[in-house]
Protein backbone atom coordinates (compact mmCIF):
# COMPACT_ATOMS: atom_id res chain seq x y z
CA UNK A 1 0.00 0.00 0.00
CA UNK A 2 1.49 3.32 -1.13
CA UNK A 3 0.38 5.89 1.42
CA UNK A 4 1.72 9.25 2.56
CA UNK A 5 2.58 9.05 6.25
CA UNK A 6 3.41 12.06 8.39
CA UNK A 7 4.61 11.30 11.90
CA UNK A 8 5.16 13.98 14.58
CA UNK A 9 6.34 16.35 11.86
CA UNK A 10 7.62 19.77 12.93
CA UNK A 11 9.21 22.57 10.91
CA UNK A 12 10.53 25.78 12.40
CA UNK A 13 11.84 28.85 10.61
CA UNK A 14 13.72 30.78 13.27
CA UNK A 15 11.21 31.50 16.02
CA UNK A 16 8.19 30.63 13.86
CA UNK A 17 6.79 27.10 13.93
CA UNK A 18 5.15 26.52 10.55
CA UNK A 19 4.31 22.87 11.20
CA UNK A 20 3.60 21.73 14.73
CA UNK A 21 3.89 18.00 15.55
CA UNK A 22 1.67 16.82 12.70
CA UNK A 23 0.62 13.20 12.44
CA UNK A 24 -1.71 11.90 9.72
CA UNK A 25 -1.85 9.46 6.81
CA UNK A 26 -3.17 9.87 3.28
CA UNK A 27 -4.48 6.53 2.04
CA UNK A 28 -4.94 5.18 -1.48
CA UNK A 29 -8.29 4.85 -3.20
CA UNK A 30 -9.69 8.22 -2.19
CA UNK A 31 -9.14 11.93 -2.78
CA UNK A 32 -7.98 13.67 0.40
CA UNK A 33 -8.64 17.40 0.57
CA UNK A 34 -5.92 19.32 2.39
CA UNK A 35 -7.46 22.45 3.91
CA UNK A 36 -6.51 25.32 6.16
CA UNK A 37 -6.28 29.12 6.25
CA UNK A 38 -3.34 31.00 4.71
CA UNK A 39 -0.26 30.30 6.80
CA UNK A 40 -1.70 27.05 8.23
CA UNK A 41 1.29 25.01 7.03
CA UNK A 42 -0.21 23.13 4.07
CA UNK A 43 2.42 24.09 1.49
CA UNK A 44 5.23 23.59 4.01
CA UNK A 45 3.93 20.11 4.80
CA UNK A 46 3.82 19.21 1.11
CA UNK A 47 7.36 20.47 0.65
CA UNK A 48 8.49 18.34 3.58
CA UNK A 49 6.82 15.27 2.08
CA UNK A 50 8.62 15.96 -1.21
CA UNK A 51 12.01 16.50 0.42
CA UNK A 52 12.19 20.15 -0.63
CA UNK A 53 12.60 21.21 2.99
CA UNK A 54 14.12 19.33 5.91
CA UNK A 55 11.96 18.88 9.01
CA UNK A 56 13.09 20.21 12.36
CA UNK A 57 11.83 16.91 13.78
CA UNK A 58 9.58 14.04 12.81
CA UNK A 59 9.34 12.21 9.50
CA UNK A 60 7.33 12.19 6.28
CA UNK A 61 7.37 9.13 4.04
CA UNK A 62 5.81 7.91 0.80
CA UNK A 63 5.22 4.18 0.73
CA UNK A 64 7.33 3.88 3.86
CA UNK A 65 10.35 5.66 2.35
CA UNK A 66 11.64 9.22 2.46
CA UNK A 67 11.25 10.97 -0.89
CA UNK A 68 15.00 11.66 -1.07
CA UNK A 69 15.71 7.91 -1.16
CA UNK A 70 13.50 7.24 -4.20
CA UNK A 71 15.66 6.23 -7.19
CA UNK A 72 13.23 7.44 -9.88
CA UNK A 73 10.89 9.75 -7.96
CA UNK A 74 8.59 10.68 -10.86
CA UNK A 75 7.60 7.03 -11.12
CA UNK A 76 6.64 7.05 -7.44
CA UNK A 77 5.25 10.53 -6.76
CA UNK A 78 3.74 13.16 -9.04
CA UNK A 79 3.43 16.69 -7.69
CA UNK A 80 2.25 20.13 -8.71
CA UNK A 81 3.39 22.85 -6.33
CA UNK A 82 4.21 25.72 -8.68
CA UNK A 83 2.71 26.15 -12.14
CA UNK A 84 5.59 28.49 -13.02
CA UNK A 85 8.28 25.86 -12.51
CA UNK A 86 8.79 25.13 -16.22
CA UNK A 87 11.46 27.23 -17.99
CA UNK A 88 9.71 29.80 -20.16
CA UNK A 89 12.05 29.41 -23.14
CA UNK A 90 11.38 25.69 -23.49
CA UNK A 91 8.44 24.23 -25.31
CA UNK A 92 6.00 22.22 -23.23
CA UNK A 93 7.05 19.05 -25.03
CA UNK A 94 10.77 19.66 -24.41
CA UNK A 95 10.09 20.39 -20.75
CA UNK A 96 8.38 17.04 -20.33
CA UNK A 97 10.99 15.22 -22.46
CA UNK A 98 13.73 16.43 -20.12
CA UNK A 99 11.79 15.22 -17.09
CA UNK A 100 11.12 11.88 -18.76
CA UNK A 101 14.77 11.33 -19.69
CA UNK A 102 15.95 12.03 -16.13
CA UNK A 103 13.65 9.32 -14.78
CA UNK A 104 13.95 6.77 -17.61
CA UNK A 105 10.33 7.32 -18.65
CA UNK A 106 9.55 6.37 -22.30
CA UNK A 107 9.18 9.39 -24.58
CA UNK A 108 5.80 8.15 -25.81
CA UNK A 109 4.52 8.96 -22.33
CA UNK A 110 5.20 12.67 -23.00
CA UNK A 111 2.68 12.74 -25.85
CA UNK A 112 0.17 10.75 -23.79
CA UNK A 113 0.10 13.23 -20.90
CA UNK A 114 0.09 16.23 -23.25
CA UNK A 115 -3.01 14.76 -24.88
CA UNK A 116 -4.59 14.02 -21.50
CA UNK A 117 -3.94 17.57 -20.30
CA UNK A 118 -5.41 19.08 -23.47
CA UNK A 119 -2.07 20.58 -24.58
CA UNK A 120 -1.26 18.43 -27.62
CA UNK A 121 -2.10 21.19 -30.08
CA UNK A 122 0.20 23.72 -28.34
CA UNK A 123 2.94 21.31 -27.22
CA UNK A 124 5.59 22.97 -29.43
CA UNK A 125 4.90 26.49 -28.21
CA UNK A 126 7.24 28.06 -25.68
CA UNK A 127 5.96 27.97 -22.14
CA UNK A 128 6.38 31.74 -21.74
CA UNK A 129 3.51 32.18 -24.23
CA UNK A 130 1.16 30.10 -22.08
CA UNK A 131 -1.64 31.50 -19.98
CA UNK A 132 -1.83 30.64 -16.27
CA UNK A 133 -4.38 27.94 -16.99
CA UNK A 134 -2.17 26.38 -19.68
CA UNK A 135 0.82 26.41 -17.32
CA UNK A 136 -1.37 24.73 -14.73
CA UNK A 137 -2.27 22.00 -17.20
CA UNK A 138 1.42 21.55 -18.02
CA UNK A 139 2.24 21.18 -14.33
CA UNK A 140 -0.45 18.53 -13.97
CA UNK A 141 0.88 16.75 -17.09
CA UNK A 142 4.32 16.69 -15.45
CA UNK A 143 2.83 15.24 -12.26
CA UNK A 144 1.26 12.42 -14.28
CA UNK A 145 4.32 11.76 -16.45
CA UNK A 146 5.67 8.78 -14.49
CA UNK A 147 2.19 7.25 -14.00
CA UNK A 148 2.82 7.46 -10.22
CA UNK A 149 0.78 5.75 -7.48
CA UNK A 150 0.91 8.96 -5.39
CA UNK A 151 -0.16 12.42 -6.58
CA UNK A 152 0.09 15.73 -4.67
CA UNK A 153 -1.55 18.82 -6.12
CA UNK A 154 -1.42 22.31 -4.63
CA UNK A 155 -4.35 24.48 -5.80
CA UNK A 156 -4.77 22.54 -9.08
CA UNK A 157 -7.83 24.56 -10.18
CA UNK A 158 -5.94 27.86 -10.06
CA UNK A 159 -6.25 29.66 -13.41
CA UNK A 160 -8.38 26.99 -15.05
CA UNK A 161 -11.54 27.86 -16.99
CA UNK A 162 -14.82 26.02 -16.23
CA UNK A 163 -13.99 23.21 -18.67
CA UNK A 164 -10.59 22.83 -17.05
CA UNK A 165 -12.08 22.72 -13.56
CA UNK A 166 -14.43 19.90 -14.62
CA UNK A 167 -11.47 18.09 -16.21
CA UNK A 168 -9.25 18.25 -13.11
CA UNK A 169 -12.18 17.23 -10.89
CA UNK A 170 -12.85 14.14 -13.00
CA UNK A 171 -9.13 13.39 -13.23
CA UNK A 172 -8.70 13.35 -9.45
CA UNK A 173 -11.69 11.08 -9.03
CA UNK A 174 -10.35 8.70 -11.67
CA UNK A 175 -6.90 8.56 -10.09
CA UNK A 176 -8.47 7.62 -6.75
CA UNK A 177 -10.71 5.01 -8.37
CA UNK A 178 -7.58 3.45 -9.85
CA UNK A 179 -6.30 2.98 -6.30
CA UNK A 180 -3.84 5.86 -6.21
CA UNK A 181 -3.14 8.12 -3.26
CA UNK A 182 -4.32 11.66 -4.03
CA UNK A 183 -3.68 14.70 -1.79
CA UNK A 184 -5.13 18.01 -2.98
CA UNK A 185 -4.63 21.37 -1.28
CA UNK A 186 -7.26 24.01 -2.04
CA UNK A 187 -8.88 27.17 -0.72
CA UNK A 188 -12.03 26.61 -2.82
CA UNK A 189 -14.52 24.97 -0.48
CA UNK A 190 -17.27 24.35 -3.03
CA UNK A 191 -14.77 22.82 -5.43
CA UNK A 192 -13.21 20.64 -2.72
CA UNK A 193 -16.68 19.42 -1.76
CA UNK A 194 -17.16 18.23 -5.35
CA UNK A 195 -14.21 15.85 -5.39
CA UNK A 196 -12.88 15.05 -1.88
CA UNK A 197 -13.77 11.91 0.04
CA UNK A 198 -11.64 12.66 3.10
CA UNK A 199 -10.32 15.83 4.72
CA UNK A 200 -7.17 16.80 6.57
CA UNK A 201 -7.51 20.31 8.04
CA UNK A 202 -4.67 22.37 9.51
CA UNK A 203 -4.67 25.54 11.60
CA UNK A 204 -1.49 27.38 12.63
CA UNK A 205 0.55 24.29 11.79
CA UNK A 206 -1.54 21.93 13.92
CA UNK A 207 -3.91 19.16 12.90
CA UNK A 208 -7.53 20.23 13.42
CA UNK A 209 -9.38 17.41 11.67
CA UNK A 210 -8.71 14.12 9.88
CA UNK A 211 -11.96 12.43 8.86
CA UNK A 212 -14.36 11.63 5.99
CA UNK A 213 -15.84 14.78 4.51
CA UNK A 214 -19.48 13.95 5.29
CA UNK A 215 -18.62 13.23 8.92
CA UNK A 216 -16.72 16.53 9.11
CA UNK A 217 -19.74 18.49 7.88
CA UNK A 218 -22.31 16.66 10.00
CA UNK A 219 -20.21 17.10 13.14
CA UNK A 220 -20.12 20.87 12.79
CA UNK A 221 -23.28 21.99 10.98
CA UNK A 222 -26.71 21.52 12.47
CA UNK A 223 -29.06 19.65 10.07
CA UNK A 224 -32.26 21.47 9.14
CA UNK A 225 -35.47 20.65 7.31
CA UNK A 226 -37.56 23.01 5.21
CA UNK A 227 -41.28 22.26 5.39
CA UNK A 228 -44.45 23.94 4.08
CA UNK A 229 -48.04 22.95 4.85
CA UNK A 230 -51.63 24.13 4.47
CA UNK A 231 -52.02 24.42 8.25
CA UNK A 232 -49.21 26.45 9.87
CA UNK A 233 -50.77 26.36 13.31
CA UNK A 234 -51.04 22.57 13.36
CA UNK A 235 -47.46 22.21 12.09
CA UNK A 236 -46.10 24.59 14.74
CA UNK A 237 -47.94 22.77 17.51
CA UNK A 238 -46.84 19.34 16.21
CA UNK A 239 -43.18 20.27 16.10
CA UNK A 240 -43.27 21.99 19.50
CA UNK A 241 -44.96 18.99 21.14
CA UNK A 242 -42.13 16.78 19.88
CA UNK A 243 -39.39 19.11 21.12
CA UNK A 244 -38.40 20.34 17.67
CA UNK A 245 -37.51 24.00 17.39
CA UNK A 246 -38.83 25.63 14.23
CA UNK A 247 -38.67 29.08 12.67
CA UNK A 248 -41.32 30.46 10.32
CA UNK A 249 -40.06 32.27 7.23
CA UNK A 250 -41.68 35.12 5.36
CA UNK A 251 -42.44 32.85 2.40
CA UNK A 252 -44.63 30.52 4.47
CA UNK A 253 -41.95 27.89 4.82
CA UNK A 254 -40.90 26.59 8.21
CA UNK A 255 -37.35 25.58 9.08
CA UNK A 256 -37.07 22.77 11.61
CA UNK A 257 -33.71 22.98 13.37
CA UNK A 258 -31.55 19.99 14.24
CA UNK A 259 -33.97 17.68 12.44
CA UNK A 260 -33.99 15.12 9.63
CA UNK A 261 -36.41 14.81 6.73
CA UNK A 262 -37.41 11.29 7.73
CA UNK A 263 -38.30 12.45 11.28
CA UNK A 264 -40.49 15.32 10.09
CA UNK A 265 -42.04 13.11 7.43
CA UNK A 266 -43.09 10.45 9.96
CA UNK A 267 -44.54 13.03 12.37
CA UNK A 268 -46.59 14.88 9.76
CA UNK A 269 -47.78 11.63 8.18
CA UNK A 270 -48.91 10.21 11.52
CA UNK A 271 -50.74 13.47 12.27
CA UNK A 272 -52.43 13.48 8.85
CA UNK A 273 -51.01 16.92 8.13
CA UNK A 274 -50.98 17.89 4.42
CA UNK A 275 -47.44 18.68 3.25
CA UNK A 276 -46.69 20.91 0.27
CA UNK A 277 -42.91 20.86 0.62
CA UNK A 278 -40.43 18.79 2.61
CA UNK A 279 -36.72 19.10 1.94
CA UNK A 280 -33.43 18.70 3.74
CA UNK A 281 -31.09 21.68 4.01
CA UNK A 282 -27.70 19.96 4.06
CA UNK A 283 -24.79 21.67 5.74
CA UNK A 284 -21.99 22.71 3.41
CA UNK A 285 -18.26 22.15 3.62
CA UNK A 286 -17.76 25.91 3.69
CA UNK A 287 -19.98 26.29 6.77
CA UNK A 288 -18.23 23.49 8.62
CA UNK A 289 -14.76 24.69 7.64
CA UNK A 290 -15.40 28.27 8.74
CA UNK A 291 -16.85 27.05 12.03
CA UNK A 292 -13.74 24.97 12.74
CA UNK A 293 -11.12 27.50 11.63
CA UNK A 294 -12.73 30.71 12.94
CA UNK A 295 -10.05 31.10 15.61
CA UNK A 296 -7.20 29.69 13.52
CA UNK A 297 -6.98 32.33 10.80
CA UNK A 298 -3.67 34.16 10.97
CA UNK A 299 -4.48 36.70 8.24
CA UNK A 300 -8.01 38.09 8.53
CA UNK A 301 -9.50 41.22 7.04
CA UNK A 302 -11.07 43.71 9.43
CA UNK A 303 -13.83 46.20 8.57
CA UNK A 304 -12.76 49.74 7.74
CA UNK A 305 -13.76 51.79 10.79
CA UNK A 306 -14.46 54.83 8.61
CA UNK A 307 -17.13 52.98 6.65
CA UNK A 308 -20.65 52.51 8.01
CA UNK A 309 -21.32 48.97 9.19
CA UNK A 310 -24.39 46.96 8.32
CA UNK A 311 -26.82 46.40 11.14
Amino acid sequence: MTSIDVQDLTKEYGSKRAVDHLTFSVLPGRVTGFLGPNGAGKSTTMRLVLGLDRPTSGIATVGGRAYATLHEPLREVGALLDAGAAHGSRTARDHLRALAASNRIPERRVDEVLEEAGLASVARRRVKTYSLGMRQRLGIAAALLGDPPVVLLDEPSNGLDPEGIIWIRELMRRLAQEGRTVLVSSHLMNETASFADHLVVLGRGRLLADMPMREFIDARVQPRVRVRTTDDGALSALLASNGIEAVEGEDGRWTALDARVEDIGRLTSAAGLPILELASEEGTLEQAYLDLTATETEFAATPNPTEPQEA
